[in-house]
């Protein structure tokens, strides 16, 4: 491990029990099928712009986790530049959920955020045992890299209310399955208690 360096990240906490994962947000919704997912991003995105504003006033180091959709020289301003200065469906999405410079950034090249990522190196380096995922879709990204928080011993919690699926059957049924399986939380953004979080407690018990 790296020794640490007050410099490297800027606001973010060199630790922190728990972060915030924005998987996929930043995302044109240009491919085939995404008219289905837009019916349901609106009111997910306001959703999540609100539960970062929270994490980010309690100190919670938030972490976008994005798809590079097969652009290997893509980074994260490229794709910002793309949503937004195009008339692309998820321009009003990513002006909602624009990153930060003091958040993290993850380029993923498959569905889950750990496969062939550095997400691993940052979560250690951030000492974080609690991870609340956010974005879409809910029964493919977030649910793949739900699955690998937790073979990676990580708590897990969903807030129903910050994850969309291009069905919502289909995102209930990937819900019920990371609660059940997975053994995560699915907790509503607004009762999410980052305080409680960052003490190392499960958080309220709420389903």
């Amino acid at each position: 491990m790296p020794a640490r360096n007050e410099d490297l990240h800027g606001n973010v906490p060199d630790s922190c029990e728990v972060a915030l994962l924005i998987i996929d947000m930043i995302n044109d919704l240009e491919f085939e099928g995404a008219e289905m997912l837009v019916r349901y991003i609106k009111p997910v995105a306001e959703k999540i712009a609100a539960l970062k504003r929270s994490a980010k006033q309690a100190g919670v180091p938030v972490i976008y986790v994005n798809d590079n959709y097969g652009r290997w020289q893509s980074d994260l301003n490229k794709l910002v530049e793309h949503c937004l200065n195009s008339e692309v469906r998820g321009k009003p999405i990513v002006e909602l959920l624009t990153p930060d410079d003091d958040d993290y950034f993850v380029l993923k090249p498959k569905h889950s955020g750990f496969y062939s990522t550095t997400l691993d190196v940052l979560l250690e380096y951030l000492k974080v045992k609690t991870l609340v995922l956010t974005g879409v879709a809910g029964n493919i990204c977030v649910l793949f890299t739900a699955n690998d928080a937790y073979m990676r011993d990580f708590f897990v919690i969903v807030p129903p209310d910050c994850t969309a699926s291009n069905e919502g059957g289909l995102n209930q049924q990937a819900l019920d399955l990371m609660k059940t399986v997975l053994k995560a939380e699915l907790i509503p953004s607004s009762e999410i208690d980052w305080e409680a979080l960052k003490a190392g407690s499960k958080g309220a018990e709420k389903v």
